[in-house]
């Protein structure tokens, strides 16, 4: 009896540090929605509770000095790599919402949310208005 709860709880416990290890935060592989290629290498960090994430390294052939040329404002023409792409999403839940994406292939920001979807796979959502508009890519964990 005494050696079933002991394997009752050791169950719980292992549940609960396993369910509490998935997160959002590290480094992400992304992939291109259209094409299918992989295209970076983005780090998703916190400060001050709020999510941030920066491309780390860029995966196109040819591409790895690339420069935002179609960015406005101070991202125009400055590197992709280092690039800060998501500013400051708030945790709601599941879901890490309230901020804005840069797309730096057109220079375009959008609103944003993302969940996890599963343990080793992030469903990242741009979108113009509401959500119902926009486009979804799926980010993986390396």
């Amino acid at each position: 009896m005494k050696k079933s709860i002991l394997i009752l709880i050791a169950c719980i416990a292992f549940g609960t540090f396993t369910s509490n290890a998935q997160s959002i935060f590290g480094k992400w592989k992304t992939i291109d929605d259209e094409t299918g290629k992989e295209k970076s290498i983005v780090e998703i960090y916190k400060v001050d509770g709020k999510a941030y994430a920066k491309i780390v390294q860029l995966l196109e052939k040819g591409k790895e000095d690339k420069l935002c040329d179609l960015c406005k404002g101070e991202n125009k023409n400055k590197p992709i790599k280092g690039m800060v792409i998501i500013n400051g999403l708030s945790e709601d839940g599941d879901e890490w919402n309230d901020a804005k994406i840069l797309d730096p292939k057109t220079g375009k920001e959008y609103k944003c949310y993302i969940t996890l979807d599963g343990d080793n796979k992030l469903k990242v959502r741009g979108y113009i208005g509401f959500a119902l508009l926009g486009r979804t890519q799926y980010w993986h964990k390396i």
